[in-house]
């Protein structure tokens, strides 16, 4: 499912709301859950700092949601980090996680995969999550999949190929864009989508902030991609840049907002302070872009990464009757209190999975806001406006074509517009085009 336009995403949204309704109608039970076979056995694909916070997420979900959570299954490239993680988890309740069920390795995924788990929690860096999606829906797991979900165009396609095939399975995901379970939000895009405040004549997005993680120093034993692993924020195709990997929440307001994804983009940035000292790899500290949409609107988007700066982060729009932080519940006091959004996007995919809730898969829309963010950067590295379906449909493919921890993984030099692969054509890279047959 390539460059999703309007009249197709609406009828497949349409189509899954009826089918839901249908299905809870007649009692139609959904794939990988049955009451009468025990709790809800959550595995967990990447033990980071992330990973192990949504873990402990989904276990406080299922108390608020009156549903049996058990963390059962870690997988991690790494031995110390799994076993870090195992033991940071060992002290929680709803907990049982034996030697036969902890992996690691680079097909630690796939033999989590293969055991009883029925809610896989994939929470790598991003660059692996194209591979990891389509291995769980192929293994027939619900999914909480953590943004973005890909770095390259390859790889959104892959993404986009496993949602589809996992809302024709009825299998649930929910991606970790958590404003979409954010009270404020939920009521704010209702008024707005019910036209309170007119047809949206602009938008505006930003995450500007200081540096959110630093390179550690290499051990000369690691290789070429045990050190870029380990120092994931630092590389283009592991992590997709700060636009992609952060930004990502608030793109994915404003495609909320409006209903669309954008048609093209108009962009620029650089790298104003990330000296080799400070970090190492081959990313940007800052992006601004223009996206267009649909009927003309125009989103501006600004992102970085600097040191002693002012911040700002949120979105706005501004409509023919009003205006709206996208949260602000057009000026009505809403509601206080509740379980924090990233608990309650647990909640919500537990419900869906038990059939105590509506139906839920949020696998395409994360797709969808993941590369309006790929197509930000790659018409920044390159100094080119691009349209979403010219870079959806081109080669452009960051992965490694060997992954494996005796390769040779040579860095890309830091993107420079106007000059390097891709700065000829709307399929700039900004690095290595074309993939192979990979190892993992």
């Amino acid at each position: 499912m390539m460059g999703t336009g309007n009249n197709h995403r609406t009828t497949r949204r349409e189509f899954l709301k009826t089918a839901a309704l249908a299905a809870a109608a007649v009692g139609v039970a959904r794939p990988g859950y049955v009451a009468e076979s025990g709790p809800l056995r959550v595995g967990l694909v990447g033990c980071g700092s992330r990973g192990t916070g949504a873990a402990k997420q989904a276990l406080r979900a299922g108390e608020v949601a009156g549903v049996d959570v058990q963390l059962v299954a870690l997988a991690d490239v790494f031995k110390d980090q799994m076993d870090k993680a195992r033991q940071g988890f060992s002290a929680l309740k709803n907990v049982a996680l034996t030697d036969n069920r902890c992996f690691a390795g680079l097909d630690a995924y796939q033999k989590l995969l293969a055991t009883d788990v029925n809610y896989v929690i994939l929470a790598t860096p991003p660059g692996f999550r194209p591979m990891h999606f389509e291995a769980a829906i192929n293994a027939k797991k619900n999914v909480f999949a953590e943004k973005p979900v890909g770095t390259d165009s390859v790889g959104i396609r892959k993404f986009m190929a496993a949602a589809k095939k996992s809302e024709e399975m009825k299998l649930s995901v929910v991606a970790g864009t958590q404003r979409r379970h954010d009270k404020s939000y939920i009521d704010t895009m209702k008024k707005m989508h019910n036209g309170e405040i007119g047809e949206i004549l602009t938008a505006r997005a930003y995450w500007c902030g200081g540096p959110v993680f630093k390179a550690t120093k290499r051990d000369p034993q690691w290789g070429d991609l045990e050190w870029q692993m380990r120092a994931w924020y630092s590389f283009c195709w592991i992590c997709g840049d700060n636009i992609v990997e952060q930004h990502v929440h608030n793109l994915d307001v404003i495609n909320w907002a409006l209903r669309a994804h954008p048609i093209s983009v108009f962009a620029s940035g650089g790298r104003a302070w990330k000296t080799n000292e400070d970090y190492m790899g081959n990313i940007w500290d800052n992006f601004s872009v223009d996206y267009e949409y649909p009927n003309g609107v125009h989103m501006l988007s600004m992102s970085r990464h600097w040191k002693n700066c002012d911040g700002a982060n949120g979105e706005a729009v501004v409509g023919t009757k009003g205006k709206s932080n996208c949260r602000d519940n057009l000026g009505v006091r809403g509601e206080g209190g509740g379980e924090s959004s990233m608990v309650q996007e647990h909640v919500d995919l537990i419900n869906s999975i038990t059939e105590k809730g509506p139906y839920m898969n949020e696998a395409m829309q994360v797709a969808e806001s993941s590369f309006t963010a790929i197509l930000g950067r790659q018409s920044a590295y390159t100094g080119k406006r691009l349209s979403w379906d010219g870079l959806l449909n081109s080669d452009l493919d960051l992965m490694p074509k060997e992954l494996s921890f005796e390769a040779k993984i040579p860095v890309s030099p830091v993107p420079v517009p106007g000059s390097g692969p891709g700065a000829e054509s709307s399929k700039g890279t900004g690095g290595r085009r074309g993939g192979g047959k990979r190892k993992a």
